[in-house]
């Protein structure tokens, strides 16, 4: 009987054990990004984008211009969209993403947004005509400069987002007011993939490397940028 229950002891540490080193290697798995992509040479070309962060979410400013000049379905979406230079995308939950009203009113839907699986989604573009840097201060705002390649590899992530199936990007959802459109996602959201995790795959697509499980929170996101200017800044041997 001793045995038995020294067995069970046993296995149950094993077990335990396994399951403490699969979070550890979640939490530090970093997804490798190239940052010869990532970052454009000073004196090279390249595309200046912003990314904003709420506190809580995170939004990418992209030059309209860019993104028209690509052409393909991303472009077409951004062409019907009233005036503004730069293009705000963000991705999230098609209803609580979209819905702004008191937050101690939406509770019971976030709930349900984030603990029921395979959640229909929208991509938001949402045309502003000032400048990221006047919108955000450098504490929620960081800026940098992708190289021609890499702008196309994020743009064609995001582009890979829309839902196609109509055969063009269809609006999902306005706000009266709102210049923002809100285009129906083929993706699905929930705890286990939230805005931030869609930011840190479209950042990662561009070159920048990111700790997946980490990026559930905006500011892990931030510091991934911060840590690709440290090392590219770094002097090579």
């Amino acid at each position: 009987m001793k045995r038995r229950k020294a067995s069970r002891t046993g296995l149950g540490v094993l077990l335990a054990a396994a399951v403490v080193g699969l979070i550890a290697a979640l939490w530090t798995w970093t997804a490798p990004g190239d940052l010869a992509r990532w970052r454009a040479a000073p004196d090279g070309r390249g595309v200046e984008l912003h990314l904003l962060d709420n506190g809580f979410h995170t939004d990418l400013a992209v030059p309209r211009a860019a993104l028209e000049a690509r052409g393909g379905p991303l472009a077409e979406a951004v062409r019907a969209l009233p005036a503004g230079d730069w293009i705000l995308i963000g991705w999230g939950d098609a209803k609580f993403y979209v819905d702004q009203s008191p937050m101690e009113s939406r509770l019971p839907d976030g709930a349900r947004a984030f603990f029921r699986p395979g959640n229909a989604s929208v991509l938001m573009l949402d045309p502003a005509q000032r400048d990221p840097r006047a919108l955000f201060a450098e504490d929620g705002r960081r800026s940098f400069r992708l190289t021609p390649e890499g702008f196309d590899a994020l743009s064609a992530h995001i582009e890979a987002s829309l839902d196609l199936s109509s055969g063009a990007p269809r609006i999902a959802a306005a706000r009266e007011g709102d210049d923002a459109r809100f285009f129906a996602s083929r993706e699905t959201f929930s705890i286990a993939h939230l805005c931030n995790h869609w930011t840190a795959g479209v950042l990662n697509a561009a070159g920048l490397p990111v700790r997946p499980f980490r990026s559930i929170v905006s500011s892990e996101l931030m510091a991934a940028i911060d840590r690709a200017e440290l090392d590219t800044a770094a002097p090579r041997a």
